[in-house]
C-alpha cells in the first residue's frame, strides 16, 4: 500500500479519468514506480483519475486570449491589477487547477508570463525552456493541461533578443548540452536576420505542437484548442501576435 504522503504527490499530476483514456493505465503503473517503488491497485488508480473533476466553467480559447492580450495591456501602460495573488486564491487553487491559458515560452528571465499577462495563481500552465523549443517532455506537459485541465489555448511565446535563436544562427561548437537547444531551433532557420529568426522558431515550435500530438490535433480539429504564437518585446514590454 501506497503512503498518504506518496497517494497525494501522485494524484497531484495524474489527473482524472480522460487522460487515463490518454495515457493508458501502464503509464500510470511508470509513474507510481518511479515515485514510490510500487504499483497501485485498481481502486487507487479509479482515485487518483476523479481526483480532478472537469472544468465546471472552462474558458472557450478567444476569451482566453482576450484576458493575455488584455493583461499585457495593463502591463505595458503600468496599471496593472496583481489578480488571483491572494490568501483567498492560494487557498482556492490548493483544492484544484483549471488555468485558463498555457504558454510555451522561453526560459529567459524577462520574460515571466504571470508578470506580463498580469495574472495570478492558477491562471496559466507556464511550460517554459530556453528557446521555447517543442521537445517530447514540453509537448507531453501542454497534452496533460489540455486533456487534464480543460485548457483550450496555447500560446508559443518568443521573445526578441532570444538568446538561444542567436546561438542557433551562429552555428558554433557550445559546451554541454547547450548545443541540443541550438539543434531544435536550426530546422527554422534560412538564413534570417535575428527578429525574423525568433518568428520563424515561434512558427516552427507550434507547427510542431500541432504535428507531434494525437491530443493536441484531436482538440485542434474538434474547436476545443487554438494554439497560436507570439512574440514579447523585450524593450516595449508588448506581446504581438504573429500570423
Amino acid at each position: 500500500m501506497l503512503s498518504g504522503r506518496l497517494m497525494t504527490r501522485i494524484n497531484g499530476f495524474i489527473g482524472r479519468r480522460n487522460f487515463l483514456k490518454f495515457a493508458g493505465t501502464g503509464s500510470l503503473a511508470i509513474a507510481a514506480t518511479t515515485i514510490g517503488g510500487s504499483l497501485i491497485g485498481d481502486s487507487q488508480k479509479t482515485a487518483i483519475a476523479d481526483v480532478n473533476p472537469a472544468n465546471p466553467n472552462p474558458v472557450n480559447p478567444n476569451q482566453a486570449l482576450k484576458l493575455l492580450l488584455d493583461g499585457n495591456q495593463r502591463f505595458i501602460q503600468y496599471k496593472r491589477q496583481y489578480p488571483h495573488q491572494s490568501l483567498a486564491r492560494l487557498q482556492l487553487v490548493a483544492k484544484a487547477q483549471y488555468p485558463f491559458a498555457a504558454i510555451l515560452g522561453c526560459a529567459d528571465s524577462r520574460v515571466p508570463a504571470e508578470i506580463i499577462f498580469d495574472q495570478g495563481l492558477g491562471d496559466l500552465f507556464v511550460v517554459r525552456v530556453a528557446g521555447n523549443v517543442a521537445s517530447d517532455m514540453v509537448i507531453g506537459s501542454l497534452e496533460y493541461t489540455i486533456a487534464v485541465l480543460g485548457t483550450q489555448l496555447i500560446v508559443v511565446l518568443g521573445h526578441t533578443k532570444c538568446g538561444a535563436v542567436a546561438a542557433a544562427i551562429k552555428n558554433e561548437p557550445m559546451p554541454g548540452m547547450i548545443g541540443r537547444v541550438a539543434e531544435s531551433i536550426k530546422p527554422a532557420l534560412n538564413k534570417l536576420n535575428s527578429t525574423d529568426a525568433v518568428i520563424a522558431n515561434v512558427q516552427y515550435q507550434a507547427k510542431k505542437l500541432q504535428q507531434s500530438s494525437t491530443i493536441l490535433g484531436q482538440r485542434l480539429q474538434s474547436g476545443k484548442l487554438k494554439i497560436l504564437g507570439a512574440c514579447y518585446d523585450i524593450d516595449t514590454g508588448k506581446v504581438n501576435l504573429i500570423p
